[in-house]
């Protein structure tokens, strides 16, 4: 992975303008996850680069339900690793599940993500595989927007592909 490969994921999401993040809070800049994750050749690259970041005994990969499946896919193609889709609620019908895919008891999984501001979906995301079974060795962003710190505290290891710091005053 080069500083390279972190500058151009960047400049190809980051938009100016008025926006209100996941956070509630509002910024003048935002990182279109869609602007790299669609784009096959910077796509390819980041799933190259994340699979990097893996350590050694990683059995499964998981991602939130969202647009992080679509790098999960890319992720898993580039490792032949199982997967699985964390929903944000338990289904109401069939299999009335939350963790959807390949996550079984003891599996050892990287949780991928693309951009993360305040780590809460994760969060939730890897609660849910820890509750069935599964230990989350690792979260990795694509872009970390701040949500990293917040993951740390709750006790996980976190890398990035890439990550922004705030340069304006948050209101």
């Amino acid at each position: 992975m080069t500083a390279d490969l972190a500058q151009r994921i960047l400049r190809a999401s980051e938009l100016h303008g008025e926006f209100v993040l996941s956070s509630g809070k509002r910024s003048n800049v935002y990182f279109d996850k869609f602007r790299f994750l669609t784009d096959p050749g910077l796509l390819r690259e980041v799933a190259h680069a994340v699979a990097e970041l893996l350590p050694p005994g990683i059995t499964h990969l998981a991602a939130p339900e969202g647009a992080a499946t679509l790098l999960l896919a890319a992720v898993a193609l580039e490792t032949g690793l199982p997967v699985a889709v964390v929903r944000k609620e338990p289904k109401t019908y069939g299999t009335r599940s939350q963790v959807e895919g390949h996550a079984p008891a003891g599996a050892r999984v990287a949780l991928i993500e693309d951009v993360s501001t305040t780590g809460h979906q994760v969060l939730r995301a890897a609660r849910a595989l820890e509750e069935a079974g599964c230990a989350v060795e690792l979260i990795v962003l694509a872009i970390d927007r701040g949500g990293a710190a917040h993951l740390r505290r709750e006790g996980y290891a976190v890398r990035a592909v890439a990550e922004v710091r705030p340069t304006e005053p948050e209101p």
